[in-house]
């Protein structure tokens, strides 16, 4: 009995540290999707119709979370701290690229949520460490972390309305919705053998919203393939 438990207890670790790693690999991935993005708005001088918030989102996400994962908060879960921390650095490389490039109004809204962003996790920081005692805080963060992972996961939402709206998924790079899917995938997987539903509750909320964006870049696109197929000419509609 003793050496069956200890067998399945190793099996468990072994499935989480791989689930883990296999998270960290596709977060990498979503990280990275937004550069084809990035690039056409170096190219053309302007953000167009894209939106920073999932941007915003993100990187509060990524430092709550990251606070989180850290062995000051909760134990054993390494694998949050780590990408979340790397997620941490690309997002703000995004926000500094789309302020450069946005019009006034939004370059003044994007620097102000951005010190906002910045002042709110330095607050939670200092209260999680002076006010609460280690199991308060844990507790403490780990809500907070999962709410920002839902608002992150749910910003979406506004790229899934341009997209039923316009009927086009020219704002919804596919990269990045399958990055998503497959990171909440993995570290849902990995919330549920680490028994930590501060891990596992905001990413199974993003591996539907993934299966979800996927779905509508599969219908959409098709539509505008057979479109294109049977309009060759571009037609303007404004």
């Amino acid at each position: 009995m003793i050496i069956g438990s200890v067998f399945n207890a190793a099996v468990a670790c072994i499935f989480k540290d791989a689930a883990g790693v296999a998270g960290n690999i596709f977060a990498f991935g979503l990280f990275v999707s937004p550069i084809q993005t990035f690039r056409r708005i170096t190219r053309t001088g302007s953000t167009e119709q894209f939106s920073g918030l999932p941007y915003i989102y993100a990187l509060l996400s990524c430092l709550i979370s990251s606070w989180y994962g850290s062995s000051l908060v909760s134990a054993d879960n390494v694998m949050v701290m780590t990408v979340n921390s790397l997620g941490a650095v690309f997002q703000l490389v995004y926000i500094i690229l789309f302020i450069a490039y946005a019009e006034k109004g939004k370059k003044i809204r994007m620097l102000g949520l951005l010190a906002t962003v910045l002042c709110l996790v330095g607050v939670i920081v200092f209260l999680s460490l002076r006010v609460f005692d280690s199991e308060t805080r844990r507790i403490f963060v780990g809500f907070l972390s999962c709410a920002s992972m839902i608002s992150m996961f749910a910003s979406p939402l506004f790229i899934i309305n341009l997209v039923i709206r316009t009927r086009s998924v020219e704002y919804m790079p596919f990269y990045l919705s399958l990055s998503t899917f497959l990171m909440s995938l993995s570290f849902f997987v990995y919330g549920i053998l680490n028994e930590d539903p501060f891990v596992y509750a905001p990413n199974g909320i993003g591996f539907i919203l993934g299966i979800i964006q996927l779905g509508l870049y599969s219908y959409y696109n098709k539509s505008r393939s057979e479109q294109d197929y049977e309009e060759p000419l571009i037609i303007s509609y404004s």
